[in-house]
C-alpha cells in the first residue's frame, strides 16, 4: 500500500476558512483534517483533494460535471457517499464554501451517532486480547 502525501498548508489553511461553525467539529481524521456533526464526518481533506459527503443527486451532478470523482482512498474500497474534488486551491472559494455548507446540512439530516457507538473499539481489538492471544496476561 502507498504511503499518503500530507495536505499542503495551503489546502489545510483553504479547509479551516470555508469550514462551518459550531456545532460542526474540527478533528484530524487520518491525519488529516475533518469535520463532524453529530458524529458523522461531512467535509475532509485527503491528500491534496476535498472530499465531501453529500447527497446522491448532489454526487451525481459533481461526478457528471467532471468537477469530482468517486472517493477511493484505497484502490478498489469506495466510499460511496463520499466525493473527492481535485485541485481544490485552483477552485472557486465561493463555489467550495458552499459546498462544504451543503455537506454540513446533509449530515445534519442523518441519524446521529450515539456516544458510544463512536468510542467502540471492534471486538478481538482489545489490549486483553491482544495479550491473550500472546499467550500474556
Amino acid at each position: 500500500m502507498k504511503k499518503w502525501e500530507k495536505s499542503p498548508p495551503e489546502l489545510i489553511a483553504l479547509f479551516d476558512d470555508i469550514f462551518p461553525g459550531p456545532p460542526a467539529e474540527r478533528r484530524q481524521m487520518f491525519g488529516y483534517p475533518a469535520g463532524f456533526v453529530n458524529g458523522n464526518l461531512f467535509f475532509s481533506l485527503f491528500e491534496n483533494d476535498m472530499v465531501l459527503r453529500l447527497p446522491e443527486d448532489e454526487r451525481a451532478k459533481l461526478i457528471s460535471s467532471g468537477k469530482a470523482k468517486q472517493f477511493e482512498p484505497m484502490a478498489g474500497r469506495p466510499m460511496r457517499e463520499y466525493v473527492a474534488v481535485s485541485g481544490p486551491l485552483e477552485k472557486p472559494r465561493k463555489e467550495l464554501a458552499a459546498l462544504a455548507a451543503l455537506c454540513f446540512a446533509h449530515a445534519k439530516s442523518i441519524r446521529p451517532k450515539s456516544a458510544s457507538s463512536r468510542s467502540k473499539k471492534a471486538p478481538g481489538k482489545t489490549k486483553a486480547s491482544k495479550s491473550a492471544k500472546r499467550g500474556k496476561s
